[in-house]
């Protein structure tokens, strides 16, 4: 292989999404190639033992353990996070799992923000107690909260934000002192805000964990996960984790994701137009109890939301007039947005998450998320804004 020598340290943000990573062939191709291998071969039996040894640094023995094309991602994420290294893994939720188990173990103690995407209140309050960790969930926008929740045997704290579906906004920088202050790790899952618009370990989080099915693939192809860190707790705790356990991404999904990664800056620039615009009619429209928009003057955080994040992202909640039926009506009636429990495409989405992400919470814990009947997540796509406002408008006429 040959690499390009130049230096690279006065990139900006998108020249480093379209080169970073990128190792040539002998063949000199443009596009990064595709590495679809499951093993590598050794020019002697001598150098196989030095590979497993670890003593040829960088050289692959494995697609479980690492592959060139993979590699390639979770260098461009690393550019883009400023983060010292990363693991690729095949989802988001295996990105969350493995993160979390590979630091923790049984005596234990989690603290986590109670407004979590369905899973990963699966993984920190059913998954992880079951292997002998504790944990408490807390209102991650009350920083006493957090406080008050520490135990001696606290390890982790655990938050998204902005949160799904009613996008909570948790004060990054304020959450990483008091877990530091603690000897804890914080990991915040990023996937609302995307790597574009906010920076985690900037405010002083330790991980950053993401969903690459969402913003990063950005068009429903391919499934994806990334954890990054510091290169001592990646090489020491989480690398070894993936090896052993396997929830390794396909050379081709990383492929797809390094290629999508070229426009990700542009694609979440028009999300937000397109979401801003649409954000605006929702909060006029008389049939609307309710928007959640972190860019928007009305959201009850939108001063530290401005603060963490550039914009507003492309997720939207709202509360219908006339709760579930005419939620449901609503959806229904849209003919440009679809109906899915995806985010982050180039097609414009909506769920119900009373019904769908979230069904699996008791009604107590909906009440406390916020999460009604009348609920809608919108996930704002790349069609024409005003084609996106007219269909919205033409549905909520008929409710």
């Amino acid at each position: 292989m040959t690499q390009d020598k130049k230096d690279k340290s006065a990139w900006r943000t998108q020249t480093r999404l379209v080169h970073e990573g990128m190792e040539r062939s002998q063949f000199g191709e443009t596009a990064e190639a595709l590495y679809l291998t499951s093993g590598y071969v050794y020019d002697s039996a001598e150098q196989a033992e030095a590979r497993f040894k670890e003593e040829e640094e960088g050289d692959y023995i494995y697609s479980r353990f690492g592959n060139p094309t993979v590699r390639a991602f979770e260098t461009r994420m690393m550019a883009l996070e400023q983060a010292e290294d990363a693991r690729a893994t095949a989802t988001g939720m295996a990105a969350v799992t493995a993160c979390l188990m590979s630091q923790l173990e049984a005596g234990d103690h989690i603290v986590a923000a109670r407004a979590l995407f369905g899973s990963c209140r699966y993984v920190v309050e059913t998954l992880l107690p079951r292997f002998g960790v504790a944990c408490t969930l807390v209102d991650g926008r009350d920083l006493d909260a957090w406080q008050a929740a520490l135990r001696p045997e606290t390890k982790v704290l655990f938050l998204e934000t902005p949160s799904n579906p009613v996008l909570e906004i948790i004060d990054i920088q304020r959450v990483a002192d008091i877990a530091h202050n603690h000897g804890c790790r914080l990991v915040v899952d990023n996937v609302f805000a995307t790597p574009v618009l906010q920076k985690p370990m900037q405010m002083g989080a330790d991980m950053t964990i993401y969903s690459a099915t969402k913003h990063i693939d950005g068009q429903g192809r391919c499934l994806g996960g990334i954890v990054l860190g510091s290169q001592d707790y990646v090489k020491n705790e989480l690398a070894n984790f993936i090896r052993q356990t396997g929830p390794s991404m396909a050379p081709f999904n990383a492929w797809v994701m390094l290629k999508a990664l070229e426009t990700l800056h542009m694609r979440v620039d028009r999300h937000c137009d397109n979401a801003e615009q649409l954000t605006d009619m929702l909060v006029a429209h008389n049939k609307i109890a309710r928007v959640y928009y972190p860019g928007h003057d009305s959201h009850p955080q939108v001063e530290l939301a401005r603060r963490q994040m550039t914009r507003g992202s492309n997720l939207i909640a709202i509360d219908v007039k006339g709760g579930k039926a005419e939620a449901f009506k609503l959806a229904n009636t849209l003919e440009i947005a679809h109906i899915s429990n995806n985010l982050g495409d180039a097609k414009t989405l909506i769920t119900h998450p009373a019904t769908t992400t979230h069904a699996k919470l008791s009604d107590e814990a909906k009440t406390e998320l916020a999460i009604t009947p009348a609920t809608l997540r919108v996930s704002v796509g790349l069609e024409d804004g005003d084609d996106l406002l007219h269909d919205f408008e033409q549905a909520l006429a008929q409710i």
